[in-house]
């Protein structure tokens, strides 16, 4: 199998999160346009993440946060966002890095965006590799460098009724020659 030396699933997913960054920065500056709104899953566990210890307990692993009513100062970086957020009534500031981030969905066009760690996906590679005695795609360096590949996912809002979504998640290596 030929080796990517360009790396476009690397350049694929800095460009999808980089619609999350723009999305995010926008709506801190003019605020949320029409009925569109965020959910946004992250990691708690990873580097940069800042939240209270009392919500690191709460949320060990994994955070969803929804900014559409009650959020405040929404700033946006280059490499993470900040935002106010009221969690049972008490004030929390969150630092989120855009590394951190899992998945993203505006519920108001059912958009959505969900990332996949690398480490995972190159495990799986390797695995398949070994088996057919070929070298893995993603060098040692790349897999610790780079934490997270993005798939594109037309994301259903999740449903309380039982009734389920119908949107399918598309992995970018679906469209790759293999």
């Amino acid at each position: 199998m030929p080796v990517d030396h360009i790396r476009y699933d690397l350049l694929a997913q800095t460009a999808l999160r980089g619609v999350v960054r723009t999305v995010l920065a926008d709506a801190g500056k003019n605020g949320l346009p029409g009925d569109h709104h965020f959910k946004i899953t992250f990691n708690t566990l990873a580097p940069g993440v800042r939240l209270s210890e009392r919500m690191r307990t709460q949320y060990p692993q994994s955070m969803t946060i929804v900014l559409q009513h009650q959020f405040w100062d929404l700033a946006v970086g280059e490499d993470a966002f900040e935002v106010g957020l009221s969690f049972g009534g008490a004030p929390e500031r969150i630092t989120v890095p855009f590394d951190a981030v899992t998945a993203f969905f505006d519920p108001a066009v059912q958009f959505g965006l969900q990332f996949e760690t690398v480490e995972s996906q190159a495990a799986a590679y390797d695995a398949g590799a070994a088996a057919k005695d070929e070298e893995p795609r993603l060098p040692a360096q790349a897999k610790s460098e780079h934490k997270s590949e993005a798939l594109l996912a037309p994301a259903p809002e999740p449903k309380t009724d039982g009734t389920g979504g119908g949107a399918e998640v598309v992995r970018l290596d679906r469209f790759r020659k293999k």
